[in-house]
This record gives structure tokens, C-alpha cells and sequence, in this order.
């Protein structure tokens, strides 16, 4: 293979769950940019297809409205891609969501909810997602699943966000099991922990100058991420470049966790 071609992903077919926002939507934009066809899914139907609309104007972007949280709501998912799709080279685990309460009165109903979208899901949307993924790929040219952890998944982030702690362990821990037992199907497994984006889950954060200022003053690079970064390296994990790495999680975060 040339070189020059690394990091091409033109004519691949990706799924991006949570697409509709934040990294998600990041991630779907920078892959028809650059030539993919890309599926997007959400819980929101309107905000869904408002999305769809909006990035389609970088490339062929398909709105697919869904409820992560539940195996029937996967289920229907996959057999509405499936009768468009009889492979699916690329599938992006991002569909995410956050609980913050005192130790004292954590809610059962905030953990549920926060296991079911982070974790859970990402093991029964690949699960689905296996015949579209192996039918893609190769042990020349493997297929990607690419699951969204975070660094609150590696550190500890200070707030009382218990679950998504949890969670977000978790998604480092079953990326490196899935890639495992995946390999000889054809199929690299890798993760991506991120640090500060803007982003409904951290609009607390990025809306508030003080807060925004106390966050970029422990990021080493002293700002917080842009599309291109998770773009980027949603791009590099999708691409030849990434062929021979699996199991891993790379930490994209300006250097937050390297000070700890």
C-alpha cells in the first residue's frame, strides 16, 4: 500500500451513535469530510434529523433515531441499517450520558440510566453490530469499533459523578476484552478517552468563565479540545494507518491527566 493513503477512509460505511451532538457529531462531520457514508443515531428524533440535515452538507449522512439504552431499542437500530447496509466498516460506540449526586444520595435511577447508555450499550451494540462488522472486514483490512471512554474513566475527576466513573472504567476494560476475542474476526477494537470538549455534558463547564478558567488552567496545552482533534484520531483509528493497533485507549486531553 502507498503511503500517502493512510489515512484514508473514502467510501467506508460508519454508524456514530450519539451523533446527533457534541464528540459524536465531531466525529460523523470529519468522516464525510473525508469521503465516508456515515449513519447517525439518537434518542431525540427531532434534534436527530436537525443533525443529519446540518452535516449533510459534508457528505452523505443518514439519520437513524434509536434508544441505545435498551436491547429492543438496539435491535431495531440494526435492522433499520441492515436493510440499507450489508456491511458496516466502521462503528462508533459514543452515545453517552452523566449523573452527578453526593455519595450519600446517589440515586439507583441516575446509575441505571448512566450504566445502560455507557456501558451496557456499547457491549450490545457491537454484539448487533457483529455479522455488518465481520462481513466488512479482513485480518488484512479489519473493521473498526471505536467505544468513547473518557479520562473520568481513568482518574478521579473530583466531582460526584459515580457512575460515569464507573462506566467510563468500564469502556477501557471491555474495548481491551472485545479486541481480544475480535482480532481473528477481522475486527480492531480501540477507544478513545477524551478530556474537555464543548459539549451538552459539559456546557456547565464551558458556559461559565470561572469554571472554564479553574479547567484550562489544569490542561498543559491551555485550551480545551476542537473538532479536529477527535476527528482526527477517529480518522486515524478508521484508517490503515491504525491497522495493527487493538485494545488500546488513547488519551485525548491536552495533557490533563499527565499533571495528576
Amino acid at each position: 500500500m502507498s503511503m500517502k493513503n493512510l489515512f484514508d477512509v473514502a467510501g467506508k460505511v460508519a454508524v456514530v451513535s450519539g451523533g446527533s451532538s457534541g464528540i459524536g457529531a465531531m466525529m460523523a462531520r470529519g468522516l464525510l469530510e473525508n469521503g465516508a457514508k456515515v449513519y447517525i443515531t439518537a434518542r431525540k428524533a427531532e434534534r436527530l434529523e436537525a443533525a443529519a440535515q446540518e452535516l449533510s452538507q459534508y457528505g452523505e449522512c443518514i439519520a437513524v433515531q434509536g434508544d441505545m439504552s435498551r436491547v429492543e431499542g438496539i435491535e431495531a437500530f440494526v435492522e433499520q441499517v441492515s436493510k440499507h447496509e450489508s456491511k458496516i466498516d466502521i462503528l462508533i460506540n459514543n452515545a453517552g450520558a452523566n449523573w452527578a449526586a453526593p455519595l450519600e444520595t446517589f440515586p439507583e435511577k441516575g446509575w441505571d440510566k448512566v450504566m445502560d447508555i455507557n456501558i451496557k450499550s456499547i457491549f450490545f451494540v457491537t454484539q448487533k453490530f457483529l455479522p455488518l462488522l465481520k462481513a466488512a472486514g479482513s485480518v488484512e483490512a479489519p473493521a473498526r469499533v471505536i467505544n468513547i471512554a473518557s479520562i473520568n474513566g481513568i482518574r478521579n475527576s473530583g466531582m460526584p459523578t459515580y457512575a460515569y466513573t464507573a462506566s467510563k472504567s468500564g469502556v477501557v476494560n471491555l474495548t481491551e476484552h472485545l479486541a481480544t476475542d475480535l482480532a481473528s474476526s477481522g475486527i480492531n477494537v480501540n477507544a478513545i478517552a477524551p478530556g474537555l470538549f464543548p459539549s451538552d455534558m459539559t456546557k456547565q463547564i464551558v458556559e461559565n468563565d470561572g469554571m472554564t478558567k479553574a479547567a484550562l488552567g489544569q490542561i498543559p496545552r491551555g485550551r480545551m479540545g476542537q473538532p479536529e482533534d477527535i476527528a482526527g484520531t477517529a480518522i486515524f483509528l478508521c484508517s490503515p494507518a491504525s491497522s495493527w493497533m487493538t485494545g488500546q485507549t488513547i488519551v485525548l486531553d491536552g495533557g490533563m491527566i499527565s499533571t495528576a
